[in-house]
C-alpha cells in the first residue's frame, strides 16, 4: 500500500498558506467553544434511557437531537464541519442512536428504511449494500466513517459501529473529495462513530428474531482523569442463526473502541474496530430476460440460492482525528485511518430463461483484498471585515487503495427454478480464471488527491449566509493483467469542481437556500472493441465527468416540528458507442441522464407524546441524448417515480412507559430497461413496533422492544439494478419478527 502520509507536501503547504494568511487577519476576540455537557439520564421515562455522546475531536461538538430524538439538529456538511439545519444551504437529516435502537436496527440498510430520498439496492452479482438515493447510487464502498472513505467494511456495515447516520442528498465532491468507489453522485452516507458521554454506561443487549437468529451486545463508556479529560467507549456484538429466508444464515461478530481525549485548546480521539461478516445461503439477486415479462415475486419466504454459495468478509480499521485551537479564531485539524480487508466468495446469481420460472448460471468464486490508507489536513478560521463575518476553510485530502483480486467462473451450468427451488451439483470446472484464489494478487492501485478552499459571509446579522468554495481533484488508477500481472492500464486525470451556496432566514422559523454544486467520477477508457466492432478511438482516457445539481430549497423549524421542501436537479454525462459511416464506433460522453425532483420531509415531536418521521419523494429521472434519440424521454433503469414514508411512534396513555410505533414505505414502479417495455409493479410495505421500559431499581433500567417488519409478508421486488444500467431484481425480506432487551447498569 503507498503511505498517504507521505504525499501531501503540495497539498500541506497551500494548507499552510492559509493558515498564514488567516493568522495575519484574525480577530483576538472571543474564546474558544467547548462541547457542552449531556444530561444525566435519570430512570423512570421513556425518554430518559436516551445516553447522548460527547463531542468528537471537533469544536462543534455532537450536534443536538430535534424534538421527539430521532434525528438531529444538524451534522456534518463535508469540508464545512457540523452545521445547523437552519443554517446550511444543503438537504440532509441525520439520524439518532435513539432510533437506530429503537428500531432494532442492525445495518445502515435499516436506518435508510426511514428515509423517503433512498432506497436499497444490491452490488453488482454481489450482496454488497448499496444505496439509491435521488435514483443514483452509493455504494457502501463510499460510505464515510468521520469524515473519512474506505474505513468500514464493504459488503455490511454493523449498525455497533455508528452513533449515527448522516445522509446528505445531492452532488458533493467539492463537500467530500470524489468518492473513490465511484458512486455518489445522487448523495453522501457518513457514518459518526461512539464516544463515551459525561455518565457511566454498561448496557448489555440481547434478542431474537424469526429464523432462529439470536444476538448479544455489549455496549460500555466510562470517563477518566482531570476533568474527565479521557473517554473510553467499547462495544461488542455476536450475531448467528437464520434471517426468515429459507436456509439463509448470518453469522457475525464485531468489536469496537473509541476513544477521545480533550483540554481547552486541543481535541483527540482514535477508533479500532474488527468485523467478520459470514452469510451463507444468500437469496442471491436475478437477473430477468430481455425477451420475456418480469416474472411475478415468489413467496417472500423462499430461497432460490445454491446451497454452497456464501459471502464471508473480515475486516480491521484504525483511524485518529485531531484538532487544536492555534488561536481564539483559528482551529487547525488532522485526520487519517488504515483499514485491511479479506473477502471470499462463492456465488451464483440466476438468470430467467423462460415464463416457468427457470434459471441457468455459471458458478463464480472471487477472493479479494485491500489496503486502504488516507489522510487530511485543515484549517479553518473565523474573522471580520467590515460588516462581513467570513469564515474561511482549506483541506487536502489523500486516499489509496492497492487491490489483489482472483475469480474462476465454472464451465458447468447451474440450474434452478425461483418457484421451485431446488439444488444443483457444484460445478467442480473452471472455464475462466483469473490468479489463483488461494493467492489473490495486485489488479488495481488507486489514489485520490485534492485541495479545496471554502468561504462563508455572513451579512445581516447573520440572516444571510453565501458560501463559495472550489476544489481541486486528481484521480490516478493503475490495472494490471490477471495472470501476467503486467501492467495493463494507468489513468491520472484531474478536475476542479466548484460550490455555491446561500441561505436566507426568512423569519427565525423559516429558512430558504439555494445551491449550485457538481459531482465527480472517475472518465471512462474507450476499449479497442464492441461487440465485434473496432472502436475508433480505442485507449482513450476521458476527463472525470461532472454531475451538475441545481437545488432551491425552504426549511421549517417550528422547535417541536421541523419540515423541508426541496426542488433539484441533476445532469450527468453517460457513455455509448456511436456507430460511424465506416461500420467502426466511437466511444464517448454523447447521451446525458438529468434526474430532477421534488422531496417533502417531516419530523419532530408535534405533541407530547406522538413523534413523526417520514416524507415523499417525487422523482423524474429521463435519458437525454442516446444513441440516435432511440430512448431519449424515457424513464432511466431502476428509479421510482414516487417513494414515501410514514413513521409515527405513540406514548400509550393511561400504559406508563409503553410506546407503539408504525411505519408505512410506499414505492411506484420501476422500469427494467432503457426501453421502458419490462417493469417491477409498486410496492407498500408496513412494520410496526413497541418499546416497553421497566425500572428495575438502583440506577438500572430494562427496555424491551418487540418489531414486525413487513407485517403482512407481501412478496415483491424491491428494486432494479443499483449498479446503473443493470437491471437485476432484488426481492425485498418475508416478515420478520424481532424481540430485544437491553439492561441498562
Amino acid at each position: 500500500m503507498s503511505a498517504p502520509f507521505f504525499h501531501l507536501r503540495p497539498t500541506v503547504a497551500a494548507s499552510l498558506l492559509v493558515l498564514n494568511a488567516l493568522t495575519a487577519v484574525a480577530q483576538t476576540s472571543g474564546t474558544p467553544q467547548t462541547a457542552p455537557a449531556p444530561a444525566a439520564a435519570s430512570i423512570g421515562t421513556l425518554s430518559t434511557v436516551t445516553v447522548e455522546a460527547s463531542a468528537d475531536a471537533s469544536v462543534e461538538g455532537l450536534t443536538k437531537p430535534y424534538a421527539g430524538g430521532q434525528v438531529a439538529r444538524g451534522g456534518r456538511v463535508g469540508i464545512l464541519g457540523n452545521q445547523d439545519m437552519m443554517s446550511t444551504p444543503f438537504s440532509s437529516t441525520n439520524y439518532t442512536n435513539e432510533l437506530i435502537q429503537d428500531q432494532q436496527a442492525k445495518s445502515v440498510a435499516d436506518v435508510l428504511l426511514n428515509d423517503p430520498s433512498v432506497r436499497q439496492a444490491r452490488g453488482f452479482g454481489n450482496f454488497q449494500e448499496l444505496y439509491v438515493v435521488r435514483g443514483f447510487p452509493v455504494y457502501s464502498d463510499d460510505v464515510a466513517y468521520n469524515g473519512l472513505y474506505g474505513m468500514l467494511p464493504r459488503q455490511y456495515i454493523a449498525s455497533e459501529f455508528f452513533e449515527r447516520v448522516e445522509v446528505f442528498r445531492g452532488a458533493n465532491s467539492f463537500l467530500n473529495g470524489a468518492a473513490p468507489g465511484g458512486s455518489g453522485i445522487g448523495g453522501a452516507i457518513n457514518l459518526l462513530p461512539k464516544r463515551a458521554s459525561n455518565e457511566p454506561l454498561t448496557n448489555v443487549g440481547f434478542g431474537v428474531q424469526s429464523g432462529g437468529q439470536g444476538f448479544v451486545n455489549l455496549d460500555l463508556a466510562r470517563r477518566f482523569g482531570p476533568d474527565d479529560s479521557l473517554g473510553v467507549r467499547v462495544n461488542a456484538v455476536h450475531r448467528d442463526g437464520g434471517t426468515g429466508v429459507k436456509n439463509e444464515s448470518q453469522q457475525l461478530s464485531a468489536f469496537s473502541v473509541g476513544l477521545d481525549w480533550r483540554n481547552r485548546n486541543v481535541r483527540l480521539s482514535a477508533d479500532f474496530g474488527y468485523q467478520d461478516y459470514d452469510l451463507k445461503g444468500g437469496r442471491p439477486s436475478l437477473t430477468p430476460s430481455s425477451t420475456l415479462p418480469i416474472p411475478r415475486a415468489p413467496d417472500a419466504k423462499s430461497n432460490f440460492a445454491q446451497p454452497w454459495t456464501y459471502s464471508k468478509e473480515k475486516d480491521k480499521f484504525a483511524t485518529f482525528r485531531g484538532e487544536v485551537d492555534i488561536t481564539d479564531n483559528i482551529t487547525a485539524w488532522a485526520a487519517g485511518g488504515v483499514r485491511r480487508s479479506n473477502e471470499d466468495n462463492v456465488l451464483s446469481n440466476p438468470t430467467l430463461t423462460d415464463s416457468f420460472g427457470n434459471t441457468s448460471n455459471t458458478r463464480f468464486s472471487n477472493t479479494r483484498k485491500d489496503r486502504i490508507g488516507t489522510a487530511e489536513i485543515g484549517v479553518r478560521g473565523n474573522f471580520v471585515t467590515g460588516p462581513m463575518k467570513h469564515t474561511i476553510v482549506a483541506s487536502a485530502v489523500k486516499y489509496s487503495n492497492d487491490r489483489d483480486n482472483a475469480y474462476t467462473f465454472s464451465s458447468g451450468r447451474v440450474l434452478n427454478n425461483i418457484y421451485a427451488p431446488y439444488a444443483s451439483a457444484y460445478p467442480i470446472a473452471n472455464s475462466l480464471t483469473g490468479n489463483r484464489l488461494e493467492d489473490p494478487r495486485l489488479t488495481d492501485k488507486i489514489t485520490t488527491s485534492s485541495v479545496a478552499i471554502a468561504d462563508t459571509m455572513s451579512f445581516l446579522d447573520n440572516r444571510l449566509l453565501v458560501t463559495l468554495g472550489v476544489r481541486r481533484q486528481t484521480i490516478e488508477q493503475t490495472t494490471f493483467a490477471y495472470n501476467t500481472l503486467k501492467q495493463a492500464s494507468t489513468y491520472d486525470k484531474g478536475k476542479t469542481t466548484p460550490m455555491a451556496g446561500v441561505v436566507f432566514k426568512i423569519t427565525p422559523t423559516v429558512s430558504a437556500y439555494a445551491n449550485y454544486i457538481e459531482g465527480l467520477v472517475q472518465g471512462k477508457v474507450a476499449s479497442p472493441t464492441d461487440n465485434g466492432r473496432q472502436v475508433t478511438n480505442s485507449g482513450q482516457v476521458f476527463e472525470p465527468y461532472q454531475a451538475k445539481q441545481k437545488e432551491i430549497g425552504v426549511k421549517y423549524d417550528g422547535g417541536t416540528l421541523g419540515a423541508s421542501a426541496v426542488f433539484f436537479s441533476i445532469d450527468q454525462p453517460v457513455y455509448f458507442y456511436d456507430p460511424q459511416p465506416s461500420g467502426a464506433v466511437t466511444f464517448g460522453p454523447y447521451g446525458k441522464q438529468r434526474n430532477q425532483g421534488l422531496e417533502f420531509s417531516v419530523f419532530g415531536q408535534p405533541t407530547k407524546g406522538l413523534r413523526l418521521l417520514g416524507g415523499l419523494t417525487l422523482l423524474d429521472a429521463k435519458q437525454k441524448s442516446t444513441q440516435g434519440g432511440a430512448t431519449d424521454g424515457l424513464t432511466a433503469i431502476g428509479v421510482a417515480k414516487q417513494q414515501a414514508n410514514l413513521g409515527a411512534e405513540w406514548d400509550v396513555p393511561g400504559v406508563r412507559n409503553l410506546s407503539l410505533n408504525a411505519r408505512l414505505l410506499y414505492t411506484s414502479k420501476q422500469y427494467a430497461n432503457a426501453t421502458n417495455t419490462q417493469q417491477i409493479p409498486g410496492w407498500t410495505r408496513f412494520d410496526i413496533g413497541a418499546r416497553y421500559l421497566v425500572d428495575l431499581g438502583n440506577g438500572r433500567a430494562l427496555t424491551l422492544r418487540a418489531r414486525i417488519d413487513n407485517l403482512f409478508n407481501k412478496s415483491y421486488w424491491a428494486s432494479v439494478g443499483g449498479t446503473q444500467g443493470s437491471n437485476y431484481l432484488v426481492m425485498g425480506a418475508p416478515r420478520t419478527f424481532a424481540v430485544s432487551g437491553t439492561i441498562d447498569f
